[in-house]
């Protein structure tokens, strides 16, 4: 899955951090993902994104293989 934060939301609260911390770092006072973690199958992130108070972290699947809609 593929994992981003929207820097527009997040405020700061470092959940993402705390509890995914191979993936997601903060910085400058924001949650970020780690560079080379942005397509991960760490099982905290689902838990990160649920737990995000400002629901900033944004994941989404693979692309579909080609001929699949």
């Amino acid at each position: 899955m593929k994992v981003s934060v929207d820097r527009e939301l997040c405020y700061g609260s470092a959940e993402c951090a705390h509890r995914a911390p191979a993936v997601f770092e903060f910085v400058d006072g924001f949650g970020v993902v780690r560079p080379g973690q942005d397509r991960t199958d760490d099982p905290g992130i689902l838990e990160a994104a649920e737990k995000c108070p400002s629901q900033a972290i944004l994941i989404t699947d693979a692309p579909s293989s080609p001929g699949r809609p």
